[in-house]
């Protein structure tokens, strides 16, 4: 049946010829989608044009206009008719006659009906009072009678909306808001409502209606297709269920997938995520311009005084290299070079999590569309920065779905396509794979104080379900890809194994704690079997908590909490005697000899710094420009005296020198030459910013620090004070813990905190308030974390009393929390 026949019928044959061509419509196999939408709203439009003709015959200065979704013309087998009848104030006995002639047949055919009958200048008035009524008329469309007082009144309208924007718009973000916290995220919800949860219908009207405002508008890529999905799908579910419903209950999955064509209901949840989480991106990227927008208005005045009339220039801070802060956002660098940097976007959104920032929207494209893929296996900073990105905390989240939204997280982790979005048909879960993985990553964050690689723990609940895509067990099908996956970034092969081990086994201690008899030995011997060392073990015990609150409040409790730490406090006992000693300090080489002898001679610090590129050049991809080192090798000898250790950190702190792995030990001269010992430093440092400084600047500054004339603490406070704030991540406290039985020789102080400048500098004055000697240090930085190990003894080289240590390490506790 043709659109013509359709309507000839419905004008010919009244109520009963409209029911029929419309049941004939909405029974054909052929059409559906928007092709069916439009055809249904076309009959409907000619059948109530062709009762408005019949009834208002001869009556001036009456219109009948469609607003709401009808407005728009998307009418699906169950919606609402949403009506006005226009008129100019005059014979009102006349207006009411015609309202019940139109009003009334629609009742009849048990259609639902949202009607009104107005002046424009009520229409305006009600609209100012009420913002649902402003929508609706944003998308009025004339059926029939006076055309020009349709017009006149959508003229008017659009005018009020773009006029009344600056106060409007907040209040339909608060209702947006609002209604969210009601309905709650359309993409991770089992039984979501199609039309109010966010990412829905309704959300997708309200980006119309920005856009109507000429205010700001939306990331229309995708936009159109996820909002043609979800009526397909609300369609589906009417002829489904024969009612007016916007819910999607799991007894209508299965056929509301099958009236679509698709394999079953997951394929149908999946894809109903995927639109909802392209509108909420929209929305969020739409909402936050809107804000930026309005705070720009608010300041202009004050500003163009301030700059006697000029165009002020936006303030931008720099982040990290090639990214800034610009206006509450995270861009590029004027000189940032997406196409020959393939780390910047990992970069960028390591950066921006950190400082709570949200990406912004051109620089996410930007980089999606000109960045070359990362080689296999990834250089050094990518890995780091990813693993800053997954250790920033709640802020993760967003950026990660902006990085998601332009395909840069499948393109980075090909493997993530298999769980993206996809559903999770079990009531402890309330999230989406995805989604849950993110989660725990976010939950692992807030617990890498109490393990010794928080690196290893934010990949492994990164990865710890990706299996879940594929038949069969998840935990065995992920182990296999959790190897390529950490080899692909650049684990070493010990790591990967741990990794490995990790995803494998990343329900055995809840698994084992709940469901088997702790007391019976064989129980504890299969675990420590399975998990092998204690640090795996540790880390195992992390992701088991994180995991489960990540999952929902149903998966995790006091109980079960408590349950797991007894069964890993018996498997720690059973691996105690696995733990290695202490291993021998590796033999100097040559160059680090002769540094150590020219100190000597000297008197003073010697240093020497050597560039360590990325990869050799012959693997770097052809094009113009050297590759860039991921930093340099710093190596300094020094007399062995007091303050060494915040010196060094000090002074490369005051240079804006991030330090990655820091080696501090005491190495004896070889017999035969000048007698003495000097402290050996090796460590690998990389600029913030911009470019390293020169070694010569170094060590001056180093020899001011050491002989005391140069202030350090006041000099790393000024500038601290001269940058505020930036609201960002909310790091866990610093934590100091003694590793017992860690050496016979010194006792171990281990520390975990957030890096950040003049970290280490802080941990090495407080060591030296606390007239200890530093034997050794090695200190690393994972993503956003620091794990430092000191090996302190008295003053003469002798092991400090238990006592002492403690007192040590709590003052040191104090001194990093204050």
């Amino acid at each position: 049946m043709t659109s013509t026949d359709v309507r000839d019928e419905a004008e010919d044959s009244g109520p009963s010829g409209y029911a029929a061509a419309r049941l004939r419509l909405l029974t054909e196999e052929a059409r559906s989608g928007p092709p069916r939408r439009a055809a249904l709203a076309e009959l409907t439009d000619n059948w109530l044009a062709g009762l408005f003709d019949a009834a208002g015959e001869g009556l001036r200065g009456v219109s009948l206009v469609a607003v709401g979704g009808y407005g728009r013309g998307e009418l699906s087998p169950r919606s609402d008719l949403d009506l006005l009848l226009l008129h100019d104030g005059g014979d009102a006995k006349a207006v009411a006659a015609l309202a019940d002639r139109i009003w009334y047949p629609v009742w009849d055919l048990g259609l639902a009906l949202d009607h009104s009958v107005r002046t424009p200048a009520e229409a305006r008035r009600t609209a100012g009072e009420d913002l649902k009524v402003q929508l609706g008329l944003l998308d009025a469309r004339h059926l029939a009678g006076d055309l020009g007082l349709t017009a006149g009144l959508r003229t008017a309208i659009l005018a009020d909306w773009r006029n009344q924007a600056p106060r409007r718009l907040p209040e339909l973000q608060e209702l947006c808001t609002e209604r969210a916290a009601r309905q709650g995220e359309l993409q991770y919800l089992l039984e979501p409502d199609l039309k109010e949860a966010r990412g829905g219908l309704r959300d997708a009207t309200a980006l119309r209606a920005v856009a109507a405002s000429w205010l700001a508008d939306a990331p229309r890529e995708g936009l159109a297709e996820a909002r043609r999905r979800l009526l397909d799908v609300r369609d589906a579910l009417h002829l489904s269920t024969g009612r007016a419903t916007d819910r999607l209950a799991l007894q209508e999955q299965d056929q509301v997938a099958a009236e679509l064509g698709l394999l079953d209901a997951d394929t149908l949840l999946r894809q109903v995520y995927e639109a909802a989480r392209v509108i909420s991106y929209a929305s969020d990227v739409t909402w936050r311009e809107v804000g930026r927008v309005l705070r720009s208005r608010a300041v202009r005045p004050r500003l163009r005084a301030m700059w006697g009339g000029g165009k002020p220039v936006a303030d931008r801070s720099p982040l990290a290299e090639g990214v800034v802060e610009q206006d509450g956002e995270v861009v590029l660098a004027r000189v940032a070079r997406p196409e020959r940097d393939p780390v910047l976007p990992l970069r960028a959104a390591a950066a921006a999590a950190q400082a709570g920032l949200p990406l912004s929207l051109h620089a996410v494209r930007r980089m999606a569309a000109t960045t070359r893929p990362l080689p296999a296996p990834w250089p050094a900073e990518a890995r780091e920065q990813l693993v800053t990105l997954l250790g920033s905390g709640r802020p993760t989240v967003e950026v990660w779905e902006a990085l998601e939204a332009e395909g840069l997280i499948t393109r980075l982790l090909p493997d993530w396509e298999r769980v993206r979005c996809r559903p999770q048909r079990n009531a402890v879960h309330i999230w989406t794979v995805d989604r849950h993985l993110i989660e725990t990553a976010v939950r692992a964050s807030e617990l890498t104080r109490g393990v010794s690689r928080p690196d290893l723990l934010l990949v492994a609940a990164l990865l710890h379900d990706i299996g879940k895509g594929w038949p069969g067990d998840h935990s065995v099908a992920g182990e296999i890809i959790a190897r390529d996956v950490a080899a692909r970034i650049g684990f070493d092969r010990a790591d990967v194994a741990v990794l490995a081990t990790l995803v494998r086994h990343h329900l055995l201690l809840v698994e084992t704690a709940t469901r088997r008899d702790l007391e019976d030995p064989a129980t504890v011997h299969a675990v420590a079997e399975a998990v092998g060392s204690q640090s795996t073990l540790e880390l195992l015990h992390a992701l088991t908590e994180a995991d489960a609150l990540a999952t929902g409040p149903a998966a995790w409790s006091s109980w079960r909490g408590s349950l797991v730490a007894e069964l890993v406090r018996r498997v720690s006992a059973v691996l105690a005697g696995n733990v290695p000693d202490e291993p021998e300090p590796a033999a100097p080489t040559a160059e680090q000899e002769r540094l150590a002898i020219e100190a000597v001679r000297t008197g003073g610090p010697v240093l020497a710094l050597r560039a360590q590129p990325e990869r050799p050049r012959e693997q770097e991809p052809s094009g113009p420009g050297e590759p860039e080192p991921l930093g340099v090798e710093l190596v300094i000898a020094v007399p062995d005296q007091p303050g060494v250790l915040p010196s060094v950190a000090g002074v490369l702190a005051m240079h804006r020198l991030t330090v990655r792995t820091a080696e501090l030990r005491a190495l004896e001269l070889p017999d035969g030459v000048e007698e003495g010992s000097v402290l050996l430093l090796n460590w690998r440092v990389a600029a913030e910013y911009g470019s390293l400084p020169q070694a010569a600047r170094l060590r001056s500054d180093l020899v001011r620090a050491l002989d005391g004339s140069l202030d350090i603490a006041g000099r790393l406070a000024e500038r601290d004070a001269a940058y505020p704030r930036r609201r960002g991540v909310v790091a866990p406290p610093p934590r100091v813990t003694l590793a017992p039985a860690a050496s016979r020789h010194a006792a171990v102080i281990e520390v975990r905190a957030q890096d950040a400048p003049g970290l280490l500098f802080r941990i090495g004055r407080a060591l030296e308030d606390a007239k200890v000697r530093v034997r050794s240090a090695h200190v690393s930085t994972l993503g956003a974390n620091a794990v430092d190990a000191f090996y302190v003894t008295g003053p003469a080289g002798t092991p400090l009393p238990a006592d002492e240590v403690a007192s040590v390490a709590r003052k040191l506790e104090e001194a990093l929390r204050g």
